[in-house]
């Protein structure tokens, strides 16, 4: 119980250190979103915006996976996830949100969709013909990556381009991602 008990104050502690990063990318940003007009802006806030996805999984990659290391079952290791993943949101619009897969594209958690968890989506494909979380998974078994698609905005409608960014979690078979849309 105290190895649950300290990993879950890494598990916070990693969460402050995340909003410290989105406070001081708002600062950086001045609440710009990356649809500016200015062509130099919209680059240099993707990049920004790219940065943050990175640190943002690669963090809760690393806390979750060592916060579940002694979790024996699978439920309790879900549940442990969904709820860590469940409030957070960056972005100075508040679209960047945390989604977690197993390697077979059933959906573990998602952040703004919940009625996608349990879900297979092996066979989803975006309005454009792509296979995203087959795409997801398999960027995410390598080692992590970039895979660009579609996907629904929180609080807009209609599928939007996006950038997903996705990580293993260590000790588990799930990856977590996020990312930035681009439209």
């Amino acid at each position: 119980m105290k190895k649950l008990v300290r990993r879950a104050w890494l598990l916070f502690h990693m969460f402050i250190i995340i909003i410290l990063l989105l406070f001081i990318s708002c600062k950086k940003n001045g609440n710009s979103s990356v649809n500016n007009t200015n062509n130099n802006t919209s680059e240099s806030n993707l990049e920004w915006n790219k940065q943050i996805a990175i640190a943002y999984v690669h963090s809760y990659a690393v806390s979750i996976g060592e916060a579940v290391l002694e979790m024996n079952d699978d439920s309790t290791k879900i549940k442990f996830i969904r709820l860590a993943i469940d409030l957070i949101s960056f972005y100075p619009d508040s679209s960047g949100y945390f989604y977690v897969y197993d390697y077979n594209c059933i959906n573990i958690a998602h952040a703004r969709q919940k009625n996608l968890q349990g879900q297979n989506l092996y066979d989803y494909t975006d309005t454009h013909g792509n296979y995203v979380i087959r795409e997801l998974s398999a960027m995410a078994q390598s080692g992590g990556g970039y895979v660009e698609y579609y996907w629904i905005k929180p609080g807009d409608t209609g599928e939007k381009k996006k950038l997903g960014y996705v990580e293993p979690i260590p000790h588990t078979n799930y990856f977590i991602g996020s990312g930035v849309y681009l439209e």
